[in-house]
This record gives structure tokens, C-alpha cells and sequence, in this order.
């Protein structure tokens, strides 16, 4: 998918700031999720129909590749809910409430951000750069979590092959988990206020999801 690549590489460089303008957009209503999630063990797979263009989904759309070149935008479905300008995907299951957990492998790449986003979040955005979506990065070999563009840095995690992602809807609480350590590393804390979507960005290598997992207990 040949997407602006000048401009996605402004959303992926952690060491820079992205000053996103834009107009918030509601989507259209038609359009037909998964059950939203109210409990534990959320499953759910990659929405090919927001992915943007240079993002190919595999493994049954649990699994996601970075292709720089992509295919031509001309050649990919138009719809108002994917992304044009940044390589973001969301997962196909809305979440309204409860504690949720799910894993990514992350061994395959060196730029990435995971975490969750409003289902209807202006898909002119890219994760990280507005007030709807909240989210963990990796760039530069560093980690750092991100919301209404302002970065923080995540000491201490080094790059482990999987890492586990836990949301409670109604605490307000997104946690970033060292599973090899079985430790909580990093909290964003905010209030969620409309449905969420599991939400991915990747511009290197590639990502593999599970969900439909218990929650860890005896965290650190």
C-alpha cells in the first residue's frame, strides 16, 4: 500500500513530536462489529477494513506485516473508517466496560505502538497524537507510552519477544506487562467515556496478537 511515507514517518519516530491537525469525524453507523465486550477473556482479530494501506493482515487477521511500499491506495477498498495517512489498525471487537488482557509478539519488530483507541477516532489521526486513544511504543530501541501527543518515557522493559497489554474500562487504567518478569512496567491512566477498540500501529516487521486470554494473577 503506497502511503505518504514522509508522513509516516513523522507518526513513528518516537524522538519527535507530531502535531496533528484535524476535524473529528463520526463515522457511520452501518457499520457491523463483534458483540461488544463486557467481560474478561475479550477476543477478538485485526479489522482489515481499517488497515491502512502499506498493512497486511495474516494468520486468520491475528497478525499484522509492515510492508513500506504497500499497495496502491487506488486498489484497496475506500471506506470513511480506515486509515489513509498512518499505518494503524484497530482490532474488530468494541469494548464498553470491564478488565480486559491481551498479548502481542512483538519479536518481529523495532517500531510499533499498541493500546486502545475510541471506535470512532478521526482516522486522520494516528495513535498517540489526540485525546482518543491511548497507547505503548517502542522506536529508537526505547519504549514509551503516548496520548494527546505527549510522550513518556518507559524505563526498564528492554525488548522482550511477547508483552501483555491489561485494560479496566471503568478504573480508567491501561497497563503495559513485562510477562517474562510477570510485572506491571507502565500505567496510563485516563477516563474512557465511549467504546474502545484494541488499536495497533507498526512501521517495521510485524505483530501477532492473542486475545481470549485470562487475566495473570500475582502481578508485581
Amino acid at each position: 500500500m503506497a502511503t505518504p511515507v514522509r508522513a509516516a514517518r513523522l507518526c513513528r519516530l518516537a524522538g519527535r513530536t507530531v502535531t496533528s491537525v484535524s476535524v473529528t469525524r463520526s463515522l457511520p453507523a452501518t457499520r457491523c462489529y463483534m458483540a461488544a465486550s463486557t467481560g474478561n477473556n475479550l477476543q477478538f482479530r485485526l479489522d482489515e477494513l481499517t488497515a491502512h494501506s502499506s498493512l497486511d493482515l495474516f494468520k486468520k487477521n491475528t497478525a499484522v506485516i509492515y510492508r513500506m511500499l504497500g499497495l496502491d491506495p487506488s486498489h484497496v477498498q475506500k471506506n470513511p473508517e480506515r486509515f489513509q495517512d498512518w499505518a494503524v489498525v484497530f482490532g474488530d471487537e468494541k469494548i464498553s466496560s470491564g478488565r480486559h488482557y491481551w498479548e502481542v509478539t512483538v519479536k518481529k519488530s523495532r517500531e510499533f505502538r499498541l493500546g486502545v483507541a475510541e471506535a470512532l477516532m478521526s482516522r486522520e489521526d494516528c495513535v498517540g497524537t489526540n485525546g482518543s486513544s491511548w497507547v505503548f511504543g517502542y522506536a529508537q530501541r526505547k519504549w514509551f507510552a503516548m496520548t494527546g501527543n505527549k510522550m513518556v518515557p518507559v524505563a526498564q522493559v528492554g525488548k522482550p519477544d511477547r508483552i501483555g497489554i491489561r485494560l479496566d474500562y471503568e478504573a480508567g487504567v491501561l497497563e503495559l506487562m513485562d510477562i517474562e518478569k510477570h510485572a506491571i512496567v507502565h500505567t496510563i491512566r485516563a477516563q474512557f467515556k465511549t467504546p474502545l477498540c484494541p488499536a495497533f500501529g507498526l512501521w517495521d516487521g510485524e505483530l501477532l496478537t492473542h486475545s481470549g486470554l485470562e487475566e495473570p494473577g500475582g502481578l508485581k
